[in-house]
């Protein structure tokens, strides 16, 4: 876990990929995209399915570690339409009553609103307000003075040099001037390289640590 600061705030970037903000014990996630795995094995594709089950215990450790009473999803929760996936997820969910589970809706989130109120989750429409930061699940052109949006949907990484031309692909927070971005939660997940600009700064979430690359 690494401290950042960001609008006055005191933010922790984990490596499980997730942002937890101690100050109003909430824990934020992007890109879960849960039930990928089952959409691509009905398409015929063998994906293992202990990537499901792989997420959730992911989800779990941070909730133990953390205790947060509020956890945001920062959109894309749910790659596809309703599978057996939904039906463990909020299962997962209804065990821990005492924390607010909530979706700011991404651009995959298409369920119905029986599904959401299944799981018990409040839903957002984005932008959603939490100041100082503005939580959305795409980026927002528009940001109110002394505000700052977090969002996700874009997988961000970076390329490692290896030895010769040998490159890894890492995921990473990647923090700009008004924006900062969260990498993908769910285990099966595609990644974007995103360019840097002066004064960005990118931190890589890499087995069990966090460490920043550029600034």
């Amino acid at each position: 876990m690494l401290e950042i600061k960001l609008q006055g705030e005191v933010l922790q970037l984990d490596p499980e990929k997730a942002i937890y903000w101690p100050g109003q014990k909430a824990l934020f996630l992007a890109d879960l995209h849960l039930g990928k795995a089952e959409h691509f094995r009905r398409e015929g594709l063998p994906v293992p399915m202990a990537i499901r089950t792989k997420n959730l215990e992911r989800i779990a450790g941070l909730l133990e570690k953390y205790q947060p009473e509020r956890v945001l999803f920062l959109g894309d929760l749910f790659h596809s339409l309703h599978n057996q996936s939904w039906t463990v997820f909020c299962n997962f969910l209804k065990k821990r009553p005492e924390i607010s589970f909530e979706l700011v809706i991404g651009n995959h989130d298409i369920l119905t609103d029986a599904d959401y109120q299944e799981a018990g989750l409040v839903l957002h429409e984005e932008p959603y307000l939490m100041s100082p930061f503005i939580l959305s699940h795409h980026p927002q052109e528009e940001i109110l003075e002394g505000h700052y949006n977090l969002y996700g949907h874009i997988h961000p990484c970076v390329y490692l040099q290896g030895p010769g031309k040998q490159y890894l692909r890492v995921p990473c927070f990647h923090f700009g001037k008004y924006h900062g971005v969260l990498p993908a939660f769910g285990e099966f997940t595609g990644m974007a390289r995103m360019e840097t600009l002066d004064g960005d700064q990118v931190y890589i979430a890499i087995e069990d640590i966090v460490k920043k690359v550029s600034s």
